[in-house]
């Protein structure tokens, strides 16, 4: 179902005004979050959020390239540490996706040994989640946009964590929709600094030992940027920058 779907990305994409297909500098700007001297979270075997935003990120780039959307990778190379710069980047792009991976709350962080290093793990939560801010510019699209990403990120398959809106100290994220896993996180630097719609994308939780597992694998990480990527072609079909025009 996904590799029909994907079929009407590009044809939804290319109906926009000033789409790829018809304006220049229209674009989807793809963040890798973090960078190699601020390489996030650390897996429960050891790698860098860093690499795993990185793979995704390019993966959904490849995904939307192959449709005929044009793309603008930003932090590929590890050596973006600015966050307001990121948004800055993406100036144009008729949306803003920030590429992350989870961990959880340091309390619930326990430990073990794996290939003769010890490392922290939780097996507690797993799943995607998805933020908005309130004080993007272009809020009822980003809304939108999170929205439709969630829906095909549970059609192909992926759950919604749901823990950021637990009422724990450093969670308590309300819910913009629930059932798509969309929260609210309206001091996020780079979601709140961009011009247009904007959401940041945790795809899953890498200090989860089997979740983390899934989300280094290939073919997973194909399946993911492909929801993505349909995602991405419905909520942009409804316009450039999908103002005043939120679903719920």
């Amino acid at each position: 179902m996904i590799q029909a779907r994907l079929l009407c990305v590009c044809l939804a994409l290319c109906a926009l005004p000033g789409s790829p297909g018809t304006a220049a500098g229209q674009s989807v700007a793809i963040d890798v979050g973090h960078s190699l001297d601020a390489p996030g979270a650390m897996s429960a075997r050891g790698r860098a959020e860093f690499e795993f935003n990185r793979d995704l990120a390019l993966a959904i780039d490849r995904a939307l390239n192959a449709e005929g959307v044009a793309t603008r990778v930003i932090g590929a190379d590890g050596k973006e540490n600015g966050l307001g710069a990121r948004p800055a980047k993406a100036r144009g792009a008729a949306l803003f996706l920030s590429v992350h991976h989870d961990s959880v709350q340091p309390h619930f962080l326990e430990s073990w040994v794996h290939e003769g290093q010890r490392r922290r793990y939780s097996d507690r939560y797993a799943g995607f989640s998805l933020f908005v801010s309130r004080r993007n510019a272009a809020l009822p699209g980003s809304l939108h946009c999170a929205s439709r990403l969630g829906e095909e990120l549970r059609r192909a398959g992926f759950r919604p964590s749901l823990y950021h809106a637990d009422p724990i100290p450093g969670e308590m994220k309300p819910f913009a929709d629930r059932e798509n896993g969309v929260h609210y996180y309206n001091n996020l630097a780079v979601l709140k600094g961009a011009a247009s719609p904007a959401v940041l994308l945790e795809a899953g939780v890498i200090v989860n030992r089997y979740e983390e597992l899934n989300l280094a694998d290939s073919a997973a990480r194909d399946r993911m940027a492909a929801a993505v990527a349909v995602g991405l072609g419905r909520c942009l079909a409804r316009g450039p920058r999908g103002r005043g025009r939120a679903e719920p």
